[in-house]
């Protein structure tokens, strides 16, 4: 147990010489060191710096929320349109009623009877004037001569009757209608050779229309022979 305490005891002797020792050099050093040059300005303040810890950033506001939309106004519908009532009927404005005829006691009238009138003689109608029969007849014949004439424009005396020698006169058959048409035409009269006849009803068809007819043959149907005549020359 006492060599503990000595040993202690050295131990604090140990560390005290060590503390003074230290303390004489640091006594040593700031005699030897240069005085410090002084600033021409004021010691700038030492500056302090206090760390805060980061505040947390705030979070971001919500979204506006959205605008409820606006009611559309309502399309006032224009107030309907009674239709006019029409005009009350006016009565009519009936006349006083007349005053009730007076019965007069006459003598009866004996009735006379009717002179009796004979009935108009009727009307014949006025027929047109006609012409003579001899004034037709006349001018059939003269239209007949006509007739010929414009036929025998269209004569071709036909191949074979040439070569066989085949003469004749045919004789044609005109009805005419009142408007100076012809209606029909035929061979009253042959000739003997079918060939000439056949020629002959052709020119009457080439030949229409036929030529204005006199004027008592107008606006009347009538019947006209035309004589076709064929020879070898």
């Amino acid at each position: 147990m006492a060599l503990s305490n000595s040993t202690y005891n050295s131990f604090d002797h140990a560390l005290l010489l060590a503390i003074l020792i230290s303390l004489g050099l640091h006594v040593l050093v700031l005699a030897f060191m240069p005085p410090p040059h002084p600033d021409s300005g004021r010691i700038p303040p030492a500056l302090e710096v206090v760390l805060q810890p980061s505040r947390p950033e705030p979070p971001p506001p919500p979204p506006p929320k959205p605008e409820p939309p606006k009611p559309q106004p309502r399309k006032m519908l224009p107030p309907p349109v009674k239709a006019p009532l029409p005009p009350p009927a006016e009565q009519p404005i009936l006349p006083p009623a007349p005053p009730p005829p007076q019965v007069i006691a006459t003598a009866p009238v004996k009735e006379t009877e009717p002179a009796f009138v004979a009935p108009p003689a009727p009307v014949e109608p006025v027929k047109p004037h006609e012409p003579p029969p001899a004034d037709v007849e006349a001018d059939l014949g003269k239209y007949g001569n006509l007739l010929a004439r414009e036929f025998a424009k269209y004569k071709q005396y036909p191949r074979i009757a040439q070569m066989r020698g085949w003469q004749g006169t045919v004789r044609v058959k005109l009805e005419v209608d009142a408007n100076g048409s012809v209606t029909s035409s035929v061979v009253s009269e042959s000739s003997g050779f079918e060939a000439l006849d056949k020629q002959a009803l052709e020119m009457a068809k080439k030949a229409s229309p036929l030529p204005l007819p006199p004027e008592s043959l107008r606006h009347r149907p009538f019947t006209i022979t035309i004589p076709v005549q064929f020879r070898l020359e």
